[in-house]
Parts: C-alpha cells; sequence; structure tokens
C-alpha cells in the first residue's frame, strides 16, 4: 500500500520519520514488523503517521484520512488504522452510507448521523484486542474519509452532534440497512445471536395513502435466476463453507422450497431437496447460500421461490425479493422516503426503533 502526505508527514513510534509535501512510502508486512520502502526505508514496529498540517490530510492508495494513521503488521499482513475523533469519522460515513442527498432530504442525513454515532459509540472496542474499534466496510458501518464527505453529510453531522438514540437510558443497538422493502426484520430472522429487544421489531414501511416509503430504492423489487449447472455449482462451494456438509451431497438438486416464515414476512427456513434428503437452512445462512451467480450475497430473505423441473432435478430456480440486506432496524430508502414526505430525524429514527429516545449523550 502506498501512503503520502498532501502536505509534511511526520512519525511517532518505533522510528521517526519525516516526510515532505507529496513525497510517499510504500508499507507491506513481514511477519510481524512493517516494511517501508521509498523516500525512507527499513522494518519497524508499529508506527505512528500525522500530517504536520492541520488544513492538509494523509492519504493511502489515493484516498485521504483526517487524524493520524497507525500502522503495523501481524503474520505478515499489514493492519492500518485511521484514528480520527467521532464526529470527524461520522463525516466520512454519513454520505458513504446514504450517498449524496439534496437539501430537502436534510432529516434522512441527520438521522442517519444520530443512528451511526450511536452505533459507533455501542460498538467502541469491539476489536480492541486487534488494536482498533471498527471496520471501515458493511461489517460495521461504511467509511470512506474525506472522499465521501459532502457539505450536506457533514452539516447533518454538526447539526446532531452529540445525539444518539437510547433504550431506558442505554445506547440501542443501532442496526440499519438498506431496504427494508414493505417492513423491518426481526432479528430473530436474520441473526443468530442478537437477543430480543422490544426496539427492534418489525416495523412495517407503509405510507398512510399508498405504497412504501421505501418503494423509491431501486432495491425495492428485484428477481434472480440459477439455471441448474449453476445452481449446484454454487451451492457446492456455499453448503459445505455455511453448514459443513460435503459437497457430494449437492451432485444432485431436486428442490428448493420454503418451510418457514418469520414475524415480518422473511424466510426462516428454506429446505434443499437432494438425493439423500432436506437440507434444512435457516435465515441467517440462506443469504449465504443461495449466492447470486455474480458472487454476492441474495439480497435479502423477503423471498418468493419457483422452480423448473427437468428429469427430476432443477432446470431453473427463480427468485422473487423484497428490499435489500438483512432488515434490521433503520431502513435506509425509507428513511430517504419519510424525509421527502417531511418527517424529522428524530420521528424517523423512533419511527424503525419504537420506544425509544434520542438524547443528547455529550
Amino acid at each position: 500500500m502506498r501512503l503520502e502526505g498532501q502536505g509534511s508527514v511526520a512519525t511517532s513510534g518505533s522510528a521517526r520519520i519525516r516526510l515532505g509535501p507529496a513525497e510517499e512510502i510504500q508499507i507491506s508486512g513481514e511477519g510481524d514488523r512493517i516494511r517501508l520502502q521509498g523516500r525512507e526505508e527499513g522494518r519497524f514496529d508499529k508506527l505512528t503517521f500525522r500530517s504536520l498540517n492541520r488544513s492538509r490530510f494523509l492519504t493511502l492508495n489515493g484516498r485521504a484520512y483526517r487524524g493520524t494513521i497507525e500502522v503495523f503488521a501481524r503474520g505478515g499482513g499489514v493492519y492500518v488504522v485511521n484514528v480520527v475523533g467521532l464526529e470527524a469519522y461520522l463525516g466520512g460515513v454519513v454520505t458513504a452510507e446514504m450517498g449524496s442527498r439534496p437539501a430537502s432530504e436534510h432529516a434522512a442525513l441527520e438521522a442517519q448521523a444520530i443512528v451511526s454515532r450511536t452505533y459507533a459509540l455501542k460498538n467502541r472496542g469491539r476489536f480492541k484486542t486487534d488494536g482498533y474499534d471498527l471496520r471501515a466496510g458493511t461489517a460495521d458501518q461504511a467509511y470512506l474519509g474525506v472522499e465521501r464527505e459532502s457539505k450536506a453529510g457533514n452539516d447533518a453531522v454538526r447539526r446532531t452532534r452529540g445525539e444518539v438514540v437510547t433504550y431506558q437510558g442505554e445506547l440501542i443497538s443501532a442496526f440499519f440497512h438498506s431496504t427494508c422493502g414493505y417492513s423491518t426484520a426481526a432479528p430473530s430472522e436474520s441473526f443468530r445471536s442478537v437477543r430480543p429487544v422490544p426496539y427492534l421489531r418489525p416495523v412495517s414501511d407503509r405510507k398512510s395513502s399508498s405504497g412504501y416509503y421505501c418503494d423509491i430504492s431501486p432495491r425495492f423489487r428485484w428477481t434472480v435466476e440459477w439455471e441448474g449447472d449453476m445452481l449446484r455449482d454454487i451451492l457446492g462451494r456455499t453448503v459445505p463453507r455455511a453448514l459443513g456438509i460435503d459437497a457430494s451431497e449437492l451432485n444432485q438438486v431436486l428442490g428448493v422450497s420454503v418451510h418457514g416464515k418469520g414475524a415480518s414476512g422473511r424466510v426462516t427456513e428454506l429446505r434443499l431437496t437432494v438425493a439423500g434428503g432436506d437440507i434444512p437452512v435457516f435465515g441467517p445462512d440462506i443469504r449465504l447460500v443461495l449466492q447470486r451467480p455474480d458472487g454476492a450475497p441474495l439480497g435479502s430473505t423477503a423471498i418468493e421461490v419457483s422452480t423448473d423441473i427437468s428429469n427430476g432435478q432443477i432446470d431453473r430456480l427463480r427468485i422473487t425479493g423484497a428490499g435489500w440486506g438483512h432488515g434490521v432496524g433503520m431502513c435506509q430508502w425509507g428513511a430517504v422516503g419519510r424525509a421527502r414526505a417531511g418527517q424529522s430525524a428524530a420521528t424517523i429514527v423512533t419511527t424503525y426503533f419504537p420506544g425509544t429516545r434520542i438524547e443528547n449523550w455529550y
């Protein structure tokens, strides 16, 4: 990876290194040490890079970040951690999560800022033993540094500074997803280890007039198909990985059928019929097992299944789906639709997390 500064850069840690503006270094791992090549060379333990000009940023592989960047290695792999204040971090999250939105949809951005701030505080230290708090992707929250900041997103962070979502005085588990499709989900429909709480329950996204708030989403409804050979090939990879069943069991796929639905109507049990019998696939695994032809997980578990059978085996599997993501908590496209309808950020958040409050945490 490549690190450089828009201005002068200095380090602290196991070495003292200075880089001039636009000077770069290449970073790689060797065992439990990092190797630098370029303006400065050598092998070091953990290093912390900082810009000497507060108005200039560090860039990593061409992407700019606020704060400092810590670099260390373990087992030949390089860990890069952006150490940044919470409010500055949120600036790199809100637009990355919600996209560029017009000023008229400010309530949706504010809702995302409040929920993302709650998520970050609730999960601070989750990866402490690995040397960081949160991951910069869908495992936690999308975070793309300065590159994806926007005036509207930064304004939403500023207007909601310190605001979080609480239930009985405690920070909530602030889940969110792209598109609920018609209703949000109960945690038991999507996760194994999330305990049931009153504020995480199915919430209808239906408008009082007609339609749904999230029907503006490009992923509100979708269809995906697999030819028989492709389906067998995909299941031969995903079923062993997700369920621990030998791939030889998937040589013949005779049927795919729904055998259970949850409180929101999402599928909680799917069965794959093979020569040796039925293989049950439960809610948390369905999206991983039914991998799309492009290699991505299935969009959601709010699905209907149909099959074409030839010579006793599936010749084609067709799934029609509603929404995108796990479905728990705040629906992001629903938040946009509600903002367009004139709802405030507080109304949006407390609708998707019933029984909660917006509080100033600091």
